[in-house]
């Protein structure tokens, strides 16, 4: 399959590490004669590894979220019946996949107050490990513990909690003595990882991929894919297979662990543009946003035409409050044909306000409106953020626009009356909320308008 096509549909998080990573520029010449001579087995092992990069990444749909492996590094999803946690969780799923931790960590506290059982308090405790809440990942521990989870969760949890407080000791006497089960190698695997223990890593590998668990059999084979990139170029050095490895961790939610590692690479090849992309990445992720900037300043001097590198630095202004500063990048980045188009546009629009410029805003609002993927929130956004500029027309005319795009749809009567409404149309403003109130007696946006016709 053609590896273009895949890579344009996923996120910007995961295109940036699902990029191949390329040899620091000095290294290519010796061994270029050996690449060309196996291109063919170059090709054909490439399209396995993106093949299987597919499968993975296919069970992460836009709306539900909560049964993907993306989300849940340690323990398989179950279902659950409460619909409000399910809304929560799948609510703060979507706000990890952005990279917005601590707002999905908000959304998993909620799934758990509201009943969300064990899979909450595994997603929330995965949100305190990602934002480095050692004590708060501790107390979720321990509520688990109560809640019954199953010995060997527990035994790869506390694991990882010891590698991320750096206590290799222990952490290897915890799972050595622990009894078989995939998870305690999958822990074997991160700590050799962080050992430099390569050929264990390969070994603990082989026990977790062959093991009962389809989650960490599918992050085995994403740190599996690491050993067999590096393997097609054997006389490349050691960082390659470092930086390889370290963008694996990115994609398996342990940046913590792989930000050492590309520490290590960094100092040592200043000029090696995708470890500083992978650690700006893991940097931003873990909101360590001053460093983040500085990575992603380096990445963007080796390669200032990338528009991911751009996008992320827009990221990282944003998140250090220099809006403007963000709103440009992130305007290089839609101008350099950063994909998906709805994350830059929705970006730009949020800068934009923050800068005190409503009219971009609309501006992007409006684009964003006639995307082939445009949903009905983003008719909403763009009609609020118009009524509030006295645009009244261009909200009602967009709004029209909604229910011809959706004409069984409650909220895109609601927004009909709403705009008609504000244009002083009282009798299709009467009809449209009386219509939406039809559909969904529930709706409280269509009951709070039409209240101000009585």
């Amino acid at each position: 399959m053609n590896s273009n096509l895949w890579y344009r549909f996923l996120s910007p998080l995961q295109r940036i590490l699902f990029s191949p990573v390329s040899l620091p520029s000095r290294f290519l010449v010796p061994i270029i004669c050996a690449v060309l001579c196996a291109g063919g087995i170059v090709a054909f092992l490439w399209w396995q590894l993106t093949t299987s990069t597919v499968a993975l990444k296919a069970q992460l749909p836009s709306a539900s979220l909560v049964t993907s492996p993306e989300f849940s590094p340690l323990l398989p999803v179950q279902e659950n019946s409460e619909d409000s946690s399910l809304l929560h969780l799948r609510q703060g799923d979507l706000l990890a996949l952005q990279g917005e931790w601590g707002k999905a960590q908000s959304e998993y506290e909620i799934a758990v107050q509201e009943n969300g059982g064990l899979i909450a308090l595994r997603k929330l405790a995965q949100a305190e490990l990602q934002r480095r809440d050692i004590k708060g990942a501790k107390v979720t521990l321990e509520q688990m513990k109560r809640s019954g989870a199953r010995d060997e969760d527990i035994l790869l949890f506390e694991g990882i909690i010891l590698l991320r407080t750096g206590e290799m000791v222990r952490a290897r006497e915890l799972l050595e003595n622990a009894t078989e089960s995939p998870q305690k190698h999958y822990g074997l695997t991160l700590l050799s990882i962080m050992e430099g223990n390569h050929e264990q890593v390969k070994q603990e590998l082989t026990f977790v991929i062959q093991g009962w668990e389809p989650v960490l059999r599918s992050y085995a084979r994403t740190l599996q894919a690491a050993y067999d990139e590096f393997a097609l170029f054997p006389e490349s050095p050691n960082i390659h297979l470092i930086t390889l490895i370290a963008r694996s961790l990115a994609q398996v939610q342990e940046c913590e662990l792989a930000l050492p590692l590309l520490v290590q690479v960094t100092q040592e090849q200043d000029d090696y543009r995708d470890a500083w992309i992978v650690e700006g990445y893991c940097e931003l992720s873990t909101e360590r946003y001053e460093q983040s900037l500085h990575s992603f300043e380096r990445a963007y001097a080796l390669d200032p035409e990338k528009p991911e590198i751009q996008y992320f630095l827009g990221k990282s202004y944003a998140a250090l409050g220099n809006h403007q500063t963000a709103l440009t990048f992130l305007q290089y980045a839609l101008k350099n044909g950063f994909v998906p188009e709805t994350t830059i546009r929705q970006l730009i629009a949020q800068e934009a306000l923050q800068t005190g410029n409503p009219v971009l805003t609309l501006e992007q609002y409006d684009a964003l409106t006639k995307l082939p993927d445009a949903a009905i929130a983003t008719f909403n956004d763009f009609i609020t953020i118009a009524l509030e500029m006295s645009q009244k027309e261009e909200a009602y005319l967009k709004a029209t626009q909604a229910l011809k795009q959706w004409p069984s749809d409650p909220e895109a009567f609601a927004l009909l009356g709403w705009a008609a409404l504000e244009t002083g149309r009282t009798d299709e403003a009467r009809s449209a909320l009386e219509q939406a109130l039809s559909l969904d007696p529930n709706l409280e946006s269509a009951r709070e308008k039409l209240d101000q016709l009585k």
